[in-house]
């Protein structure tokens, strides 16, 4: 696991290759990067099954009520498949927009 801090942001990538073990390093943890928003780089995994992508979602959940931003970034993925409440995207340009309009919106109080 490799974490970059940017800002405001913590990108968190896998480098171990098993979702399943790095989704429960980083639920243990959380509290180091539950008041910052979080991308998860899965880029570099060749395929990510949906069910993959949604057992991210009780942390994003829990994320998101502490009014932080949690994205997935999956290359090649039907993004349609996964929860509207579960943000995934293909690029990690386009994590970082969506944080900042995410940023903007409870700067306004949506």
């Amino acid at each position: 696991m490799k974490v970059d801090e940017k800002g405001h942001t913590f990108i968190i990538k896998d480098t171990q290759g098993d979702i399943t073990a790095f989704l429960m390093k980083i639920t243990h943890q959380y509290k180091t990067y539950e008041n910052h928003n979080i991308i998860i780089d899965l880029l570099h995994h060749k395929e990510v099954t949906v069910d993959q992508a949604k057992s991210f979602l009780p942390l994003s959940k829990q994320h998101k009520k502490a009014k932080k931003s949690f994205i997935i970034v999956i290359g090649d993925f039907d993004y349609n498949a996964v929860p509207t409440k579960l943000t995934v995207v293909p690029t990690l340009l386009e994590a970082h927009d969506i944080i900042e309009m995410e940023e903007i919106e409870r700067d306004l109080g949506f």
